[in-house]
């Protein structure tokens, strides 16, 4: 599967005199932040599991929510359910998005997950360079994509990096799922998660990752001889294989 493409997004327009105590009530990061500029963040499940992520803009009076195509429409039926008395609208936009490297033109914002992902612009027409090799890019910096290695009601976002990526914040107070989220954070010590590897031979996406006898992950985006995976920490050593291809991390090590 391939990685996001700039006509894989959809903006939905958050406004009403509610939309941030709205949000703030619901999302994992801290919507005070929108004030700096973009914010990375995520809906969970009450169980603490992942049902989308997506990038909040302070649009003047509204915010925008850039969300993968695929996830838009039951994002959008869920924030409505919780609406209840909110002064808040959720709505369609027609706006596209174009993302590039280098210098921002005009209106363009920074990608608030890492600053390899250089810039996005919300306009009429969607764009970006077509010879920038974003897999490359969100492999070598271990950045998940939705429906890749993230997938609803079954990623813990933790284990899939918004800490590093900021996309959590501990200190907000309250939202769904943070009970479980800020178990996991302060009372146990992650046994898996996604990380960088480097492959030498044919494995593609989706091959399981055993040490020899046992299982220990799944590889996920790959770019050249490097890819996302996720693992178990404590089987992640020596000797791993996907298939006819060889697996290392060079973190494993640290574990031991």
């Amino acid at each position: 599967m391939a990685g996001e493409r700039a006509d894989d997004r959809r903006v939905l327009r958050i406004s009403g005199a509610d939309r941030i105590g709205f949000l703030q009530g619901l999302v994992t990061n801290d919507m005070r932040k929108l004030a700096h500029g973009p914010v990375y963040a995520a809906l969970l499940t009450p169980q603490g599991k992942y049902l989308a992520d997506f990038l909040l803009i302070e649009d003047d009076e509204s915010v925008l929510l850039d969300v993968h195509a695929d996830l838009a429409d039951g994002l959008a039926r869920r924030l409505t359910m919780y609406r209840l008395r909110a002064d808040v609208q959720i709505a369609p936009t027609d706006l596209k998005v174009s993302r590039g490297l280098g210098t921002p033109p005009p209106g363009a914002v920074c990608d608030p997950r890492h600053a390899a992902l250089g810039w996005r612009l919300y306009g009429p027409d969607a764009g970006g360079d077509p010879q920038t090799d974003w897999d490359g890019i969100r492999v070598a910096n271990c950045i998940p994509e939705t429906g890749i290695e993230l997938h609803p009601e079954a990623t813990f976002i933790l284990e899939a990096g918004f800490e590093r990526l900021a996309g959590v914040d501990h200190r907000k107070g309250c939202y769904v799922g943070q009970e479980v989220t800020a178990r996991m954070k302060h009372k146990t010590e992650l046994r898996k998660g996604l990380v960088t590897v480097s492959v030498e031979g044919d494995a593609a996406p989706g091959t399981e990752i055993t040490d020899g006898t046992r299982p220990v992950g799944t590889l996920h985006t790959r770019a050249g001889d490097r890819a996302i995976a996720y693992l178990r920490f404590d089987r992640a050593g020596e000797g791993m294989r996907a298939g006819d291809a060889t697996v290392r991390w060079a973190d494993a090590e640290t574990l031991a």
